[in-house]
């Protein structure tokens, strides 16, 4: 276990953490904000990086590219919504159903079941080669950090709107925003179109960084968006209070997160054991509220009795 391999590999998990990070305030917005469980992004993921490569592979801009991926998985949103309030499905199903036909959606994408790009034949905006020996204005950190420091200005405009405000009233209270004249379908709708949207945008910057898309590229990406979300609010609850700076502590979050993985593979646990360590972390902080909720009640109920014995 030699400390310089741990840091020379600490980049590469800072910038992997920051393009997981937009996923993951995609995911915030359904989770914490629509208050939906939105397993579509699994599969628009990898539908982003789908699009995204194969416009760059047929001669298309890069940022022609990487828009196109944004709005595929706005698509993917829009579809689950459509299931969710047109055809009055639950909305955890839905999503199960978008991502199941998006296997078959992106295998058609692709032409096969991954397809790899070049950093030498192709202008890519980010790649793992351009981590060290390129000038700053190059590095996928400081990229994908201006990128989603952009992103969070535009969604804190955006949800001060009346329409963003509307769709915040819509996780909060669905019955009582109806009652004030709200679209609970179009802000539902509309959340998951955005929160797909971002998604497909991470995964056409993933695609690129990696030099490849695979169709199980977004296998597990609820799970590590969740991380990602749990282990920000948790790090910053206490000192970001504002929206957008909990955006950015949702995508600080995710760099704690690939961070604490770094580590655990540099002590050399099984990479099999990954998937379920990050299942533990995620199912222990969320237990947290709940735990806190029971010793908070039974010292309430204790420190009751105590003083009606008196």
């Amino acid at each position: 276990m030699n400390i310089l391999n741990l840091l020379n590999a600490l980049p590469g998990a800072i910038s992997q953490g920051l393009i997981w990070g937009i996923t993951a305030i995609g995911i915030y917005i359904t989770y914490r904000i629509l208050d939906i469980a939105d397993l579509t992004v699994d599969g628009s993921l990898c539908t982003g990086g789908a699009v995204c490569i194969v416009m760059v592979l047929s001669g298309q801009n890069i940022y022609i590219s990487m828009l196109a991926a944004t709005l595929a998985g706005m698509t993917t949103g829009f579809v689950t919504g459509i299931f969710h309030t047109f055809m009055g499905i639950p909305p955890i199903l839905s999503g199960i159903l978008t991502q199941l036909s998006l296997y078959s959606v992106n295998l058609k994408i692709m032409g096969k079941a991954n397809q790899a790009i070049n950093v030498d034949k192709y202008d890519l905006l980010v790649s793992l080669r351009y981590i060290k020996g390129v000038p700053f204005y190059q590095n996928p950190i400081f990229i994908v950090s201006v990128s989603i420091i952009l992103l969070v200005i535009l969604l804190y405009w955006f949800f001060g709107t009346e329409l963003g405000c509307a769709l915040r009233a819509t996780g909060c209270n669905s019955n009582m925003a109806r009652a004030q004249g709200i679209n609970t379908n179009l802000s539902k709708v509309l959340g998951l179109m955005i929160s797909n949207g971002l998604v497909g945008l991470s995964g056409a910057l993933l695609a690129q960084y990696q030099g490849f898309t695979d169709i199980n590229m977004g296998r597990g990406a609820i799970v590590i968006g969740l991380a990602a979300v749990i282990i920000g609010e948790a790090a910053f609850k206490r000192i970001f209070h504002n929206f957008g700076f909990k955006l950015i502590g949702v995508a600080l979050g995710s760099i704690l997160y690939y961070l604490v993985l770094q580590v655990v593979i540099w002590l050399g646990i099984d990479t099999d054991l990954l998937k379920l360590l990050s299942a533990l972390v995620v199912a222990f902080f969320l237990g947290i509220p709940y735990w806190k909720r029971k010793l908070f009640n039974t010292g309430y109920a204790l420190k009751k009795g105590g003083n009606n014995h008196a």
